[in-house]
This record gives structure tokens, sequence and C-alpha cells, in this order.
């Protein structure tokens, strides 16, 4: 985490919070799957619904959230979507510690998982519009940003080593108490928030829940912003599990290969982070936006020809730290101008919207490749799917939109 710019205390208790989730979530990145499959001795069909049932219903479960979060402080709503998966998460290792471990458990918390961090992105991002100026958006953005990637590079190989040593848990149990941590910084935060003036019994309109979808697909930049997320996050993510099964089985890379294949690359994701002001400063941050996400499209149709060997796995790191260096300049971008263009009182619902939308297109895109891998073999998936990712940058804006009126705060008589 860098940057010399200050952005005050309460920033930076978020901040703090914010990184000691990311370093346990990847500290326990594919651990469901390896309990599944070493402790619960699942197959490759229960393994994949796992991932897939998880993402799929907690999006569905998170359509309600979005008001519900927008309508309420937007600290206690983090607090309790951290404590929320802290309980989740820690009922893993105590089922197990007692010999009561299913795969339904599992299942039920990724979905518990899977539906808080949708309703926590929704909120952190409206406290982050409270607690930074306009100005400073984009510094805080790429502050988080930094620190995702810098938690992609070390969690996954610290996570591994601890699972070898000290059991397949651990790493659930690390990951627990980082949403403890996470909820005890938020807590920190000293600035008092106001309650959003709203008839709770008007909380749940049919105009509520859609007001985010309206909102996006009605501002000229957002829209295509996001359609194209949803098309590159989903045909990436696609790819990711049809790469494991080409790598680790067909090619025959060891478990450790393919960890640094894709850990190594992260550094980018950390480089372009750094870049994204300084580039946008001199070049317009809608040209570097759109640049970048053309960039980031052309990257991924090269692992469809990774070979066995040194060569393969060069090729590999070679195509993921063009792809996440990309990313690393487009995503703070994507995430100021998102913010920038909506209304305080609609923020919490934008982002719910996006991120319910980005996890079911990932789901539903992840299930049809896998049958499509079934039929032609993964690595004609894998080119498919970079095939069609080098049509998703005629998504993007091709211009700046001149900016929709933003919509005056809701003004609803608060009940008596």
């Amino acid at each position: 985490m860098t940057g010399r710019r200050t952005l005050g205390r309460n920033f930076g208790w978020l901040w703090g919070a914010f990184a000691v989730s990311s370093y346990g979530t990847w500290l326990a990145f594919g651990a469901f799957p390896l309990i599944a499959v070493v402790v619960l001795h699942c197959g490759p069909a229960q393994v994949a619904a796992l991932a897939a049932a998880g993402r799929a219903v907690g999006a569905a479960i998170a359509v309600p959230l979005g008001p519900w979060v927008e309508f309420h402080r937007k600290r206690p709503v983090m607090i309790t979507m951290d404590l929320t998966r802290c309980a989740a998460m820690a009922s893993v290792p105590a089922a197990y510690a007692l010999g009561h471990l299913t795969y339904t458990h599992l299942l039920v918390v990724s979905v518990v998982v899977a539906a808080a961090d949708l309703a926590f992105r929704s909120a952190s991002g409206a406290c982050l519009k409270a607690l930074v100026p306009p100005e400073d958006l984009l510094v805080a953005n790429s502050r988080f940003e930094s620190t995702t990637w810098t938690a992609t590079v070390t969690g996954p190989p610290l996570g591994g080593a601890a699972v070898g040593l000290l059991g397949p848990v651990t790493t659930v149990i690390a990951d627990a108490a980082s949403y403890l941590l996470s909820a005890l910084g938020i807590r920190a935060i000293g600035r008092d928030e106001p309650q959003p003036p709203r008839d709770t019994a008007r909380r749940l309109r049919t105009a509520d829940l859609l007001a985010g979808w309206r909102h996006i697909l009605g501002h000229p930049g957002l829209r295509p912003l996001f359609l194209n997320a949803i098309a590159v996050n989903g045909l990436i993510m696609a790819s990711d599990p049809l790469l494991a099964v080409l790598m680790l089985g067909r090619l025959g890379f060891a478990p450790w290969q393919y960890s640094v294949a894709f850990a190594a690359p992260c550094v980018g994701g950390l480089i372009g982070s750094r870049l994204a002001r300084p580039l946008a400063a001199r070049f317009g941050r809608h040209r570097v936006l759109v640049t970048s996400g053309v960039l980031r499209a052309c990257w991924p149709l090269g692992l469809a020809f990774v070979r066995p060997g040194v060569p393969g796995m060069l090729l590999v790191i070679g195509v993921q730290f063009g792809l996440v260096t990309c990313c690393g300049v487009f995503n703070p971008l994507l995430a100021t101008y998102r913010l920038d263009e909506t209304a305080a009182d609609r923020v919490a619902r934008t982002l719910s919207a996006w991120s319910v939308s980005t996890s079911a297109g990932i789901a539903v895109t992840t299930a049809a490749w896998g049958v499509l891998a079934a039929v032609t073999g993964p690595r004609i998936a894998i080119a498919a799917a970079g095939l069609l990712l080098l049509a998703t940058p005629l998504l993007l804006p091709r211009r700046a939109a001149a900016p929709a009126p933003v919509p005056a705060a809701e003004s609803v008589p608060t009940a008596p």
C-alpha cells in the first residue's frame, strides 16, 4: 500500500480494514475446493457446483440487499456483513473439528459469504464516497487496487504453505479472523453518519430494487462500461477452471508450477494500479480508461497456445502479466468514474446492481463454457473465450460521455 497523498485518518481505517480482509480472502483462496476434495472426497461436478452455486445464489440474495443497504447507515451495514462472514467461515473449522462437516454445509457457507460480500461492497463504495473528496477518489481507488494485487501475489502461496503444515482448514480460520479485524477497523472510523431518511414501509418496492439498473442503463457512459464488464469478467473467469484442467491434467504441470504461473504475474496489477493516476493526469482519464480496456481484452487468447514445460509456463506468466497490468490501470479508473457519476443516495443500489450482474454473468458463462469444454475440449473452449474477448472493446464508450444529469436525492416522507 503506497501513495504519498494523505487522505485522512478515517480513510486509513477503511483502507486498513480492506487490506486485512483482502489478505485473509486470498490466504484462503481455493480452500473450499480443497476441503471438498481432500476432506469430503467430492468429485469434479460437486466442486464446480460449489463455486457456481455460491456465486449465483449469493447474487440472487443480494438483489434486495441493495436497497436495504441504501436506506441504512453504511458503516453498521459493513460491520454486520463482516461479522456475518466471520461467523459463516468460522463454522467450517468448528464443524470439521467436531466431525460434522458436510458438502451441504460448505454450499450454504459459500452462498452466505457471497451475498455478504456483495452487500459489503455496495456499502463500502458509498462509505468511500462520503469519506473522500471527489478529487481524491482516484487516489483512494488506486490504493485499494494495489492492495488487492499485493494480496493476490502473497496470499495463495502462504495459504498453500499453511495448509501443508497445519491442515486443510487453517486458512479458513485465518479468513474468519480477518473479517473480525476488518469489522474492528471499520468501527474505529470516528465520523458520525446520519441515518438516510427513508420510509421503512417502502424500502423494498420494485422501483427501489431496480433503481441501480435504471441508473446504469440510462447513463450514456456507465451503460457501455457495464456491458463490457459483464462480458470481459465472464469470459476471463470462465477460462480459469478450463486452464487448470488443461495445465494440471493434460499438460502435466505440477500444482506449484500452476500456482506460480498465476501468482507471479499479479505484480503487474500492482504496477498498473500505481500507473493509473499519473497516466490519467497526462493523457486524460477517458483515454486511459478506454485504452487499458481495449488492451486487457487482447491477452487471454494466448492461453489457448500453452504447451508443456518451461516455454508453456513462461507463456502463461507473460499473458497473465499483460492482462493484470491492464486491469490494474483500468479498474481504479472505472471505480472512480462510477462513483463520480452516481448520486450519493443511489451509490449502494448502483454498486449492488453492478456486482450482482457481474457475478451472475460469471456464473452463467462458467457453466456454459464447462459444457463447451466437455464437447470440444478445454483448449478449444479457451480459444473461443479469447476470440470473443477480442470483440468486447466494441462495448466501450468511444468518446467521453457528457455528464448525465445527476438525479436529485430522493425526497420521501419519513415514517412518523
